[in-house]
């Protein structure tokens, strides 16, 4: 018994001195509580959320992953509200593309550089020939007579593959040519096909600025895609002057 009396002494008196000495105990972490979710109170509530979902869904499959939403939502308070805005529709719709543009070509940039390789080493290779906006074509059979302007339309056997091989494309596949005006294609094949004279046959190496673009054409053309091409000219339907000529 008294040796339990002692330690309870020794304890109150090693207690009494850390507390004369300054020494404190550990403090304990506050709790950190979560902040309660929105309340939906009415229906204006449950659409602005609805909106705000369907405006962040869109933009976020086009690659848009951060927003400063301080500043989205100074744009729509302002608007609604009548205030002043800092810039103009026209200004507006300039920046929002920019800023896709950019997004676009930085998923694009691997793609875009292979194809920059490529072109660099085959333009060195004989029978290819550079025109001035960058398209390379190799002639495969050559003819003589009537090239196609920019107003007539072109009838054309082609196949298209990327620099990887997959071929996206080939009329003879589809049983029939290709029958379209010679402005409505893409501009690597507005330029080519006006070198062309009926049956023959090109090969062009066609840059993404004048195919597809940065944007491509999903699913089978990634943007920012070196285009390759056989065409075989066919026919070419002439434009009509006024006077029937």
């Amino acid at each position: 018994m008294k040796k339990i009396i002692f330690i309870l002494i020794s304890t109150i008196l090693t207690l009494s001195l850390l507390a004369q000495n300054g020494v404190k105990k550990p403090a304990t972490k506050p709790v950190v509580k979560k902040p309660a979710p929105p309340v939906l109170k009415n229906m204006l509530d449950s659409a602005s959320y609805a909106i705000g979902l369907s405006v962040a869904s869109y933009y976020k499959q086009q690659g848009v992953n951060k927003l400063n939403s301080t500043i989205l939502t100074k744009g729509i308070n302002d608007v609604l509200n009548n205030k002043p805005v800092l810039f103009d529709d026209y200004t507006a719709n300039n920046l929002m593309n920019n800023f896709m543009n950019n997004l676009q070509k930085e998923k694009s940039i691997a793609t875009i550089k292979e194809g920059e390789t490529f072109l660099k080493i085959n333009k060195t290779k004989p029978g290819v020939k550079t025109t001035a906006s960058g398209l390379q074509y190799e002639i495969i059979k050559d003819t003589t007579g009537y090239k196609p302007n920019a107003a007539d339309t072109f009838v054309v056997e082609y196949s298209g593959k990327l620099l990887n091989g997959f071929e996206f494309d080939n009329s003879r596949n589809r049983g029939q040519p290709l029958t379209m005006p010679v402005s409505k294609v893409i501009p690597g094949w507005i330029e080519g096909l006006q070198l062309m004279s009926i049956g023959c046959k090109y090969k062009f190496y066609v840059p993404y600025e004048l195919g597809y673009g940065i944007y491509g054409n999903e699913p089978d053309i990634p943007g920012g895609s070196l285009l390759i091409f056989e065409l075989e000219l066919l026919d070419v339907k002439k434009q009509k002057t006024p006077g029937g000529q």
